[in-house]
């Protein structure tokens, strides 16, 4: 008897702590924490985009080299308080200034020593007609680096938190800073219980 009292005290218990998740579409704003998230990056990659494509740099690099610019992604480095995935934003960046036809990227460090193995294989395995030679990669005429740094204020459950994401364009033979975009964020967080 004692048993059965336990175990329907327990269940309901345990129906309670049950997990429950929704899909909800990616482009919905979903703000739980308060912290860097999914729509903060998709902010700074549209501002940044805009602004890096629409700034003097682009025309006088296209006029000079008779072409679109090559970029290659170099660091950019999370300096705030929180762990934050910078790779997002780079990504939804690189992806855009791709598919606008203006920009050519080429390969990061990582990737391109995934890909060098791959030749040295080729050159092993691979038939002749299908091998691909080394010493004709393409070199980036810019790269593409930054930081994201965050100042928090809070006082027991509130908080407010800043963010700022700023990244350059960096001419790689001469070292010239060409464009350096900017974006703020700002949120004013309000917890039930203290959390900062």
């Amino acid at each position: 008897m004692k048993k059965l009292l336990v175990s329907l005290l327990i269940v309901p218990f345990l129906f309670a702590c049950a997990t429950k998740v929704n899909r909800i579409n990616s482009g919905e704003v979903k703000d739980v924490s308060g912290r860097w998230n999914d729509t903060d990056s998709q902010l700074v990659a549209e501002e940044m985009i805009n602004d890096c494509l629409n700034s003097g740099w682009y025309a006088k690099s296209v006029a000079k080299l008779g072409k679109e610019p090559t970029v290659i992604v170099g660091t950019v480095k999370n300096e705030s308080m929180e762990h934050i995935n910078t790779a997002t934003f780079i990504e939804e960046m690189q992806r855009a200034l791709i598919n606008s036809g203006k920009v050519d990227f080429v390969a990061s460090s990582n990737e391109r020593g995934e890909i060098r193995q791959e030749r040295l294989e080729q050159d092993e395995f691979a038939s002749e007609e299908t091998r691909k030679a080394f010493g004709r990669e393409v070199g980036a005429d810019y790269m593409l680096s930054g930081v994201l740094n965050s100042i928090v204020d809070s006082q027991s459950a509130k908080a407010v938190v800043y963010y700022q994401v700023n990244l350059k364009l960096i001419n790689i033979e001469t070292n010239k800073i060409v464009w350096n975009g900017e974006k703020k964020i700002k949120k004013y967080v309000k917890h039930s219980k203290t959390t900062w």
